[in-house]
């Protein structure tokens, strides 16, 4: 229904019931940019930077780059950055378009386009989100992974740098060089402590290259954390219609997403920031608690519903908790990961757990559960194993994610309980396939191979024999009786 329909190039000629900028773009510099511009920062990052302009001015125009595909270059730069948010709740859909961002930047196609995006004595702000594989990092050490492909490549061509630490230590050798302020370094990915973790992972790839330059960084460069918060699909054909209906354009950036959004930040920006407040963020002096609450309790719990969802034949999430067991199974797991969180200011963990799964079940959110099974093994270690070894250490239930871990071992074994076979999309793949080769279906000789992946299990974890049995229990019985006998049962333990 889109090709008839003229291109979303303007505000102009918008219904009225489609809301837009509350500002002219074209009078707002660019001071921000945003490596990452895909889904979740269009219905996230950009919004706040769309209400922060509209209410408190200031050159924070957002430039995207795309360190790897063409696609949102190609989808948003026709389109003068502007594209339509669509927000869907139980009560229906609202049309939103967003005008923050000026266009994008394929950095793969030109490296020395996104370096000058960053060098520019405009930029004052760089945020990202790329999800956690792809930083290459080695969290025993606190910096990079020097083996890993992509930090290699950049270690050895530091003029076409492939990943976003690589660019983010490119871009500040050249801005120390010219006598240029840096801009503050934004992590907006699900990574405990993701400052820290960014900072440790920029300072040690300089230090490979130039020692000077990476005691510049330490010094000079401001890394805050963050936490966010916002269920965002993956987008569909059906988005892009959706989109036409509402706004009478067809849209090839269009994005759907939840009513509930959050965004905790730490306020540490030397060289300023938008006022995201205007969007509702909420600056603090620490969101570790927050971040630590959002990634065992929604995250794992997602896990679980995407491993044990998709095996189980749900497609979407809402799918999964419209099963009484699997929401049974849910609510279980959103309270023990908050029975191993302190108390935080604020942050009410019964009403966010219940939130919490009404969220999940969103009848309007198409969120695949196979999406979400995405790369386990650089998800686990903190939405699973962390909460699994606290809980361990303050004698409570680790069954719940036991139960989480022996699904994503499941879901490793690449097939569905009719025998149909589905890829592991995840970075350690190849390894993962090595370690399972010959091992049919022993629930036993699978554990322990999968287990030993000391990137994703530590040995306090691997080596507890109350978490490796449990772990190898739940895995025998889902294999051994088929995921819906295996959840019931777990609910009966349960009591």
């Amino acid at each position: 229904m889109t090709a008839a329909l003229p291109r979303l190039e303007s505000i102009d000629g918008l219904p009225p019931g489609v809301a837009r900028p509350g500002y002219d773009p074209a009078r707002h510099g660019i001071g921000h940019v945003h490596i990452g511009p895909g889904g979740f920062h269009r219905a996230h990052q950009a919004v706040y930077a769309d209400e922060a302009l509209a209410r408190s001015g200031g050159d924070w125009r957002i430039l995207g780059i795309s360190l790897r595909g063409r696609e949102a270059a190609a989808a948003l730069n026709p389109q003068h950055g502007l594209y339509t948010l669509l927000v869907q709740g139980p009560e229906g859909t609202r049309a939103r378009v967003i005008g923050a961002i000026a266009g994008v930047v394929a950095a793969a196609g030109d490296p020395a386009a996104a370096l000058a995006a960053l060098t520019r004595p405009a930029t004052r702000l760089v945020t990202l989100t790329v999800t956690e594989k792809a930083y290459g990092l080695d969290r025993a050490c606190g910096g990079v992974d020097h083996a890993h492909p992509d930090i290699a490549g950049d270690l050895a061509r530091p003029e076409a740098p492939r990943t976003p630490v690589g660019l983010i230590a490119a871009a500040l050798g050249v801005r120390r060089a010219r006598g240029l302020a840096p801009f503050t370094v934004l992590c907006c990915d699900n990574l405990p402590e993701n400052g820290t973790l960014l900072r440790g992972a920029v300072v040690d790839f300089a230090r490979r290259r130039d020692p000077a330059l990476a005691d510049w960084i330490a010094a000079a460069v401001a890394f805050p954390a963050s936490m966010v918060d916002r269920i965002t699909p993956a987008p569909t054909a059906a988005t892009r219609d959706e989109a036409a209906r509402l706004t009478g354009h067809d849209d090839h950036a269009a994005i759907a997403t939840e009513p509930f959004c959050q965004w905790v930040i730490e306020d540490r920006f030397p060289q300023g920031r938008p006022a995201w407040e205007d969007g509702g963020a909420v600056f603090t002096a620490d969101v570790a608690p927050w971040e630590r609450a959002k990634l065992r309790m929604l995250n794992g719990t997602h896990s679980m519903l995407a491993y044990a969802g998709f095996l189980a034949g749900h497609c979407h999430v809402r799918d999964a908790m419209a099963d009484p067991v699997l929401a049974a199974l849910a609510r279980r797991h959103l309270a023990a990961a908050a029975a191993t969180l302190p108390p935080v200011p604020g942050l009410d963990h019964v009403a966010y757990a219940a939130a919490l799964a009404a969220r999940f079940a969103n009848p309007m959110l198409a969120h695949e559960t196979f999406q979400i099974a995405m790369d386990g093994t650089e998800k686990l270690p903190q939405r699973l194993v962390a909460p699994a070894l606290d809980a361990r250490a303050a004698g409570q239930d680790i069954a719940p994610f036991a139960f989480a871990v022996a699904a994503w071992m499941r879901h490793c074994l690449g097939r569905l309980e009719d025998g149909s076979r589905h890829p592991l999309r995840d970075p350690r793949a190849g390894a993962i396939a090595t370690r399972l080769a010959g091992l049919g279906d022993d629930p036993g000789a699978i554990a322990g191979a999968l287990l030993d992946l000391r990137e994703v299990f530590p040995e306090a974890f691997a080596a507890d024999g109350a978490i490796r049995d449990a772990v190898t229990a739940a895995l025998g019985r889902i294999l051994g009786r088929g995921i819906a006998t295996a959840m019931r049962a777990e609910l009966a333990a349960a009591g």
